[in-house]
């Protein structure tokens, strides 16, 4: 455990970073049984003791002009951990089943991913600011996040002269960020309500566990069985990564295992008992457990360590950019989205993610439909093709699409 000072900067370890994240939801989870509109709009317990936790530091800043940094690599193996479990619950069947509303969600998503930087742009142009800036505050920063943020504001800022471009691109991804948290839960009540959804079956939950139900008990053993399969799979994600790297292709860790979990689901016999004396742990209780305790830490560790106090400056172009993007947002979620996707409880499940996707992170989008599965009920559908645009399509759109922007316009 490392703890120390420099230059008014306070440095705490993974250690103290995962343990304060734990805190952090549980706080949050105080918060939303305290708040009865938090839990009536389904807003995420990690977003709730996040945002709480990324104040308090900023007012620690402000009063004792300390800044309080995490190491955040625990954060980023959570991360691999979710991805892969949704991997190991996605059969070939529900592949093909999400099919044609994977193919309409990826062109759709595209489509909205050009209108979300002409939406950045012209409002860019109001401030007198070029399209640099607007693309900072559009696919950039909004629906790529932090990473693509972090990966293009070098480029932007030495190519186009915009000398605060990683600023502005932290800026708008970590306001996004807060917004998709915040957005995802009130879409899926109004659809749901308005409409008058419920699920066509019960299916059993991808994250999480529903706490109201008497055959949720989970033995150490399947605990232990559960990590074990991720194990493997992770390991075969992480040599499909460094494969694919020495072919030119660069793609996330999270993303590499996601598909191993696919490739190892659908191959491994549905009716074989393998060594540990149970069948391969595809949507079993230990699985969705392991990936509500990853995705919520891993969420609640992101928004604590939001460092808010940065964004001051640059308040009036953001704030002016993401109020459009937001509204935008909903329109294409409400007006596009929801019919595309059919009408009913999967859709609005899909569109309380695509609240995530549009303006947050692929963790938001799946922290938004667990939060609205667990209280209306599970979407499978929506635990199969939400992240597969999202963790892989959205990377490689962006990297044509950026460019195009910025050559052309």
């Amino acid at each position: 455990m490392d703890i120390s000072i420099d230059n008014g900067v306070l440095h705490l370890d993974s250690f103290i970073a995962v343990t304060t994240g734990i805190m952090v939801l549980f706080i949050g989870r105080r918060i939303n049984l305290m708040v009865a509109a938090l839990r009536e709009f389904s807003i995420p317990e990690p977003v709730s003791g996040g945002i709480l936790f990324s104040v308090l530091f900023a007012l620690i800043y402000a009063v004792f002009d300390v800044e309080v940094q995490f190491d955040l690599f625990a954060r980023d193996v959570l991360l691999v951990y979710f991805f892969t479990t949704i991997g190991i619950n996605a059969s070939l069947k529900d592949l093909l089943k999400g099919g044609m509303p994977l193919v309409i969600l990826l062109g759709i998503t595209i489509g909205y991913m050009l209108v979300q930087n002409f939406t950045g742009m012209g409002i860019a142009s109001m401030f007198d600011l070029g399209t640099p800036v607007g693309l900072l505050g559009g696919s950039v920063s909004l629906i790529g996040g932090h990473g693509t943020a972090i990966a293009w504001a070098p480029k932007i800022s030495e190519g186009f002269g915009v000398t605060n471009a990683m600023e502005i691109g932290i800026a708008c991804a970590t306001f996004g960020l807060i917004l998709a948290s915040l957005m995802g839960g009130p879409i899926a009540k109004f659809l749901i309500t308005r409409h008058n959804l419920t699920p066509d079956k019960v299916e059993p939950m991808d994250v999480g566990v529903q706490e109201n139900k008497q055959d949720n008990s989970i033995t150490a053993f399947d605990f232990l069985d559960a990590v074990f399969a991720l194990h493997v799979c992770i390991m075969l994600g992480y040599i499909l990564n460094g494969t694919l790297t020495e072919m030119g292709l660069e793609l996330p860790m999270f993303v590499t295992c996601l598909f191993a979990g696919i490739v190892m689901t659908n191959l491994m016999p549905k009716n074989i008992k393998r060594f540990s004396g149970t069948k391969w742990p595809s949507r079993k209780p230990a699985i969705a457990l392991i990936a509500d305790i990853s995705l919520g830490t891993f969420l609640a560790m992101s928004l604590m360590s939001m460092q808010l106090w940065t964004l001051i400056d640059l308040a009036g172009p953001i704030f002016a950019i993401l109020g459009a993007q937001f509204i935008v947002a909903i329109l294409v979620n409400i007006f596009i989205v929801f019919p595309s996707m059919g009408k009913n409880y999967d859709a609005a499940v899909i569109c309380s993610g695509f609240g995530g996707i549009s303006l947050g992170s692929t963790p938001t989008a799946m922290a938004n439909m667990s939060a609205v599965s667990q209280r209306y009920g599970n979407s499978h559908l929506a635990f199969i093709i939400v992240p597969l645009v999202c963790a892989f399509f959205i990377d490689l759109a962006n990297a044509v699409m950026i460019p195009y922007f910025l050559s052309n316009f």
